[in-house]
């Protein structure tokens, strides 16, 4: 932590003395603050997932990301908007990781990846996972929890891939939308309890028993014939 807190230090530093200097015929470096603000976000995530959003220090983040107290406070208005400043990166490095725009596979293994490439994700960034029960612990106020809203984004496109797998005689008919509600809630419920208890399960391993149980279920088919639950 010392030595990327001394080499975000540096950093600033020459920025700030390439901006002292430049002259009126020099272009200003229009990525600067949006590179700042990246690094106070990335500083504040850690700082957030391991001290909790009230033992949070800002100091210790400003230090961390090279600048001062008064510099955070440029970027963000408060303590609280820059957490949701990091709940939002959150969120938007998983658009980014599960990467399936425009893809035009078979949406059967499209959803195999992205089981793959989600819990992935959060295995990769634990500190993630400790962000998203922060929001809900400490912002039950807030109507919509960042990830369902982020979750939204998506829900558009897989119900189309649902509509077709099920027009293709693919997929039982359902409701597409309960379809994808179970999905949502078996991904995230699944980091959360890794979370929770610490679960060293490779992503892929845990991706497939995944994937097997909500594609291939539980019952044989003559099984679930016999058992079925009503459908209301």
């Amino acid at each position: 932590m010392r030595h990327a807190a001394v080499g975000c230090s540096r950093l600033s530093l020459m920025s700030q003395r390439r901006e002292k200097h430049a002259g009126p015929g020099r272009p200003r470096d229009e990525d600067l603050a949006d590179r700042r603000r990246r690094e106070i976000v990335r500083h504040a995530i850690e700082e957030f997932a391991r001290n909790g959003f009230n033992g949070a220090d800002l100091d210790a983040i400003a230090a961390n990301a090279g600048c001062s107290k008064g510099t955070l406070y440029n970027y963000f208005e408060s303590k609280g908007a820059l957490f949701s400043a990091s709940v939002d990166h959150v969120m938007f490095s998983l658009v980014d990781a599960l990467g399936d725009e425009g893809d035009e596979s078979d949406p059967v293994e499209q959803i195999e990846r992205l089981a793959v490439n989600f819990l992935r994700h959060f295995a990769q960034h634990p500190q993630y996972v400790e962000l998203l029960v922060q929001e809900r612990a400490d912002f039950k106020d807030r109507q919509e929890p960042t990830y369902y809203r982020y979750r939204e984004t998506s829900r558009a496109k897989w119900l189309r891939r649902f509509e077709w797998l099920i027009a293709q005689g693919r997929m039982r008919p359902m409701p597409p939308e309960r379809a994808l509600t179970v999905m949502s809630d078996l991904l995230y419920g699944t980091i959360f309890m890794n979370h929770f208890r610490h679960r060293r399960i490779t992503p892929e391993r845990q991706a497939a028993d995944v994937v097997n149980v909500l594609l291939g279920g539980l019952l044989t088919e003559d099984a679930f014939a016999t058992h079925a639950p009503p459908n209301p």
